[in-house]
């Protein structure tokens, strides 16, 4: 690869394990002591992504790694986004552009061709930058998986990288996940892991010491550190699994707190779309899958989805529809996002992503989509049409959607305005509630149409997630320990560590 390799592989023990949390929280424990550093994730599977300045798509999660890197985030940094778009097909994502549509055996087939793909990035990287901290994915001990591996074991014994192994207490019998893990993988893999990282922990640390000690001594690996549980680091996760942990709402300042359903779409992407409103005083998000709810709330939102067409028929079936309607009759806000929107239209025409071609939308905006091959991504800018406010978001997606009625919501070059129908307002910005006098611009006018006493807060945005970025590296710089990262990431794994029968199978 033509550089040195100076870093670290954080892998985890199952899906949602914190890979993400850390890699994020070493980027800005490093960059603190005036470290360049790169965060890397050779193949992410995640719907939640986003545009980089340059207009590359890559996963979002690799953006937080690089804000709390403090660098600009770019394709390198996620060479492979896949983007599920069915139970057994993927959209494949390669340098920041779409590349095929595909099923397991196929992007099996592509893997050799990708391998190169994900080493060069890397290399790329480690001649820009001190130090690359890179994300495993899922868990290094998918036997199944391994021939073919690209983030995992593969990617450290082509690269040659330490790897420690992060498990989640919370969920119970971490210390069995830790040891299978490694015991698991064969003698070749087990020589690079150097150790573990203890995740989510509640309680009295001195109550674990025993598990630890005798972890160490069966492994000959030791624990890096136990990261104590924080409530509310949940802003720009990578795996839908996180929306199942409670989130605390700030207490309302004026008099009523302002409810926000949004549809868990089977396909649901971008949930970090509403981080921003979450940390809005008296704003409480929920994602359901309920028509109730959606009734009851103060706005009604249609998220970003990687299929429209399924998702749409999906919510038919739930009778989702039906409430949604309900509220447009009764002139209750509700707001469509990218897939969102164009579900909320007339008509789609998709011969892209779902192969349906012409499909009846809600019929709630006089708009109509049509999929093209292109995927547009950008970057736009602009300001909101009816609340006199700037508006800055980023676009991710296939369908071109043409208005013949309504009014447009945003104003700017070249990005798609949106459109408003009464209380229904469909927009194709990702990441536009982020823009502070926009979020409280668009919950003031939600709060006027519902007739309550809320008032916005009068914290940016930015500076919640600048916070919560720092509570991460706090975590690594006080709970983990430093000098043994640094000397992993410096001087590479330890010879002669154990090998954990039974070692892999033949």
């Amino acid at each position: 690869m033509g550089a040195v390799a100076v870093g670290l592989l954080v892998c985890g023990t199952a899906s949602d394990a914190g890979k993400s949390v850390v890699v994020a929280g070493i980027c800005r424990w490093l960059v603190r002591q005036g470290v360049k550093v790169a965060p890397f994730k050779a193949q992410n599977m995640a719907l939640n992504s986003a545009v980089t300045p340059d207009g590359a798509e890559i996963g979002r999660a690799q953006v937080a790694q690089a804000a709390a890197a403090r660098v600009a985030p770019e394709a390198a940094m996620n060479p492979i986004l896949l983007k599920p778009t069915g139970e057994r097909t993927s959209q494949v994502v390669v340098m920041g552009q779409p590349l095929a549509e595909v099923d397991a055996g196929a992007y099996q087939r592509l893997k050799p061709r990708l391998r190169a793909v994900v080493l060069e990035a890397l290399g790329g990287l480690w001649e820009r930058f001190d130090v690359v901290v890179c994300e495993g994915a899922g868990s290094p001990a998918e036997i199944s998986l391994r021939a073919g591996d690209l983030v995992n074991m593969g990617l450290a014994r082509a690269a040659g990288l330490p790897v420690v192994v992060v498990g989640d207490i919370d969920r119970g019998g971490v210390f069995a996940s830790l040891f299978g893990t490694l015991a698991l993988l064969d003698a070749a893999d087990q020589a690079l892991v150097a150790g573990f990282l203890v995740n989510k922990f509640r309680g009295d640390e001195a109550l674990l010491a025993p598990g630890l000690e005798r972890l160490g001594a069966a492994t000959g690996r030791p624990v890096l550190g136990v990261l104590p549980w924080r409530q509310g680091l949940w802003l720009d996760a990578e795996d839908s699994l996180a929306l199942e942990v409670p989130r605390d709402t700030p207490p309302p300042r004026g008099a009523d707190p302002l409810l926000v359903a949004v549809v868990r779409l089977r396909w649901l992407s971008n949930f970090t779309d509403f981080d921003a409103l979450a940390a809005e005083p008296g704003v409480v998000v929920r994602f359901t899958e309920s028509p109730a709810d959606l009734l009851g709330a103060d706005l009604a939102v249609l998220p970003g989805t990687k299929a429209t067409v399924a998702d749409l028929a999906w919510l038919r079936t739930r009778g989702l529809d039906r409430a949604l309607l309900a509220r447009a009759r009764r002139g209750q806000p509700t707001l469509g996002i990218c897939g969102g929107y164009q579900m909320l239209g007339k008509r789609i025409v998709d011969q892209v992503e779902s192969g349906a071609g012409e499909v009846a939308g809600l019929g709630l905006l006089p708009v109509e989509t049509v999929f093209e091959a292109g995927k547009v991504l950008g970057n736009p800018t602009g300001t909101a049409a009816g609340l006199g406010v700037p508006a800055a978001g980023y676009e991710i997606h296939h369908g071109r959607t043409r208005a013949f009625g309504g009014t447009p919501v945003l104003v700017s070059d070249g990005g798609d305005p949106g459109c408003r129908s009464g209380a229904v307002v469909g927009i194709a910005w990702h990441g536009i509630f982020e823009g502070d006098e926009f979020r409280r611009a668009f919950l003031g006018w939600v709060a006027a149409e519902r007739d309550l006493d809320w008032l916005p807060g009068e914290q940016p945005f930015a500076a919640l997630r600048e916070r919560q970025l720092d509570a991460l590296g706090d975590l690594i710089a006080e709970h983990a320990d430093t000098s043994a990262l640094q000397r992993l990431i410096e001087q590479g794994v330890p010879a002669g560590l154990p090998v954990v029968p039974p070692g892999g199978f033949p």
